[in-house]
């Protein structure tokens, strides 16, 4: 068991949620400065025709160097509804979606002000339906060399997780569109929900080699 340091992440792929729980301890990254294109604000989902990118649009920061803490949502282009008709549209009829959509509606329909809060809370919410506790915290101050395994950079969706991160393990399971598209891993945290339901805790076990 070791302590784990983690960037913010919307809706975070397998790898982040098994290093979650596999960890003493977790810090969560807030006083990096945002960058685009990372988990901060988006996730990788799956739907008939192949993987989909869903970003949570942000307010432009005044700065180049601003906080990730300090990073506020943007209205921008009606995302709230667009993610959620596609989470339907993707997972409407794998085996546990009927069982947990209602949980996801509400952070479709409230608006949040700060990106880190929002991830937060779904977060805390995705942890009830899978049934773990994992320790999580908030960082006080950015260290450039910490305690612990640094992941703060590491998972990320344009670097390859099998070369950088030799603990996570692909652990497969059920997809509704495996038959068409094969088997693809690491997806958000939600493909393994809504694929396999109580059994998403099973495979986040598996999922860290230590």
């Amino acid at each position: 068991m070791v302590n784990v340091y983690l960037s913010t992440a919307y809706l975070a792929p397998v790898e982040y949620y098994a290093h979650l729980l596999a960890a003493n301890e977790a810090r969560v990254e807030v006083h990096d400065h945002y960058m685009k294109q990372t988990y901060r604000n988006r996730c990788i989902i799956c739907g008939p025709n192949g993987k989909i990118d869903l970003t949570v649009p942000i307010v432009k920061p005044d700065t180049l160097k601003c906080e990730v803490k300090d990073i506020r949502i943007s209205d921008h282009g009606n995302w709230r509804h667009l993610h959620l008709y596609a989470l339907e549209s993707a997972y409407g009829h794998t085996p546990y979606f009927e069982f947990y959509q209602d949980d996801f509606v509400p952070f479709y329909e409230r608006k949040w002000e700060y990106l880190v809060d929002y991830n937060e809370a779904l977060q805390e919410m995705v942890f009830g339906l899978i049934g773990i506790e994992p320790q999580v915290s908030r960082t006080s101050e950015y260290e450039t060399t910490v305690n612990g395994l640094d992941l703060r950079e590491v998972i990320h969706p344009k670097r390859d997780f099998a070369s950088l991160d030799p603990q996570f393990k692909v652990v497969p399971y059920y997809q509704v569109f495996q038959e068409k598209l094969g088997f693809i891993p690491n997806l958000s945290i939600v493909d393994l929900l809504f694929n396999m339901g109580p059994e998403s805790l099973i495979v986040l076990r598996k999922s860290i080699d230590h």
